[in-house]
């Protein structure tokens, strides 16, 4: 592998691992009467708000291409921010967590219908058999079976939540788009907070905070605790990095090492709540890495390089070309 290719692997696994966390900080907030919606406000606000200086220096001279790409952030940031967030906080009224996260991560199925329909990238069928796999290891880590119960309107919010999610690899790949990371991730979370600032205003989603001490890793903190890490953790470092690892991997390989943000709030549920994984969980999180492992080889074996080709680390012509939309 590349040195781009692990450099990117590095980053989308430290962007799971920071979304991971978004579950026990936000869980620590709602238990004390806070809305789902407003602790994604705050956390979009705040993010928003912290990337802004470095993406304004990162953007130094090249203001004409955040005007010529804004029609891309305006669906990065209502589709793949706030939408993605609305819809899955939707689905948990009606569906068990462990079914509305199943539902979410079809989107990594989404991602290869969409490099297929849009850009005739046929899946291999290595690729498909590790699709299979890791959807099969996501259930038993999610544990599905044990809180089983579907809901017509909870399925249909869970896959609009897929679409966000799908929606958020495909433009993060896309490393034929001028506009710096940093400056996509900020300016995606501006136009994601101000959505959910419509939605509310509309009456789509309460709004309630509480200023109470939270409960996490089993002491009593301030509720400030929890809100800056949604914001710093969970959001500003989340989506950069991986907005920069996907454009190193490419929109399928990125959305399945994502996958790895699952198997990682299991690991801070544990540390954090005390909820210790159980054997069944275990064997998911290896039949994961397992199906992530063969979409890789699948990548491998679909974008051949000639044999006199060096690998200086960047994705070839075929790579770039797969990833854009």
């Amino acid at each position: 592998m590349s040195n781009g290719r692990v450099g990117g692997l590095v980053l989308v696994l430290l962007s799971a691992a920071s979304f991971a966390t978004s579950g026990s900080l936000a869980g620590s907030l709602i238990a004390t009467g806070w809305t789902p919606g407003a602790a994604v406000i705050f956390r979009l606000l705040i993010a928003a708000a912290v990337l802004t200086i470095p993406a304004a220096f990162a953007m130094r001279g090249r203001w004409s291409i955040l005007r010529s790409g804004a029609p891309m952030v305006l669906v990065y940031g209502v589709v793949a921010v706030a939408g993605a967030q609305f819809a899955f906080f939707n689905a948990i009224a009606h569906l068990s967590v462990g079914v509305a996260l199943l539902l979410e991560y079809q989107g990594t199925l989404l991602v290869v219908a969409w490099l297929w329909l849009r850009h005739g990238r046929r899946p291999r069928p290595v690729v498909l058999a590790g699709a299979v796999v890791a959807i099969a290891g996501l259930a038993l880590v999610l544990d599905v079976f044990g809180g089983f119960r579907l809901d017509g309107v909870g399925v249909l919010w869970g896959l609009v939540a897929a679409v966000g999610l799908a929606t958020f690899y495909v433009l993060a790949a896309d490393d034929e788009q001028p506009l710096p990371p940093l400056a996509l991730s900020c300016a995606g979370l501006w136009v994601g907070a101000v959505a959910m600032l419509g939605a509310v205003a509309a009456g789509l989603v309460p709004f309630r905070t509480a200023t109470t001490q939270v409960q996490l890793a089993g002491q009593h903190v301030s509720w400030l605790v929890p809100v800056l890490g949604l914001a710093i953790v969970a959001a500003a470092f989340g989506y950069v990095l991986g907005t920069l690892g996907a454009r190193l991997l490419g929109a399928t390989l990125a959305s399945f090492v994502g996958l790895a943000e699952v198997l990682f709030a299991v690991a801070f549920a544990w540390l954090f709540i005390g909820q210790v994984p159980t054997v069944l969980q275990a064997i998911g999180g290896v039949v994961v890495v397992a199906g992530v492992a063969l979409v890789r080889l699948g990548e491998l074996r679909g974008t051949p390089r000639p044999p006199a080709a060096e690998d200086d680390g960047e994705p070839d012509r075929e790579e770039r070309a797969a990833v854009g939309v």
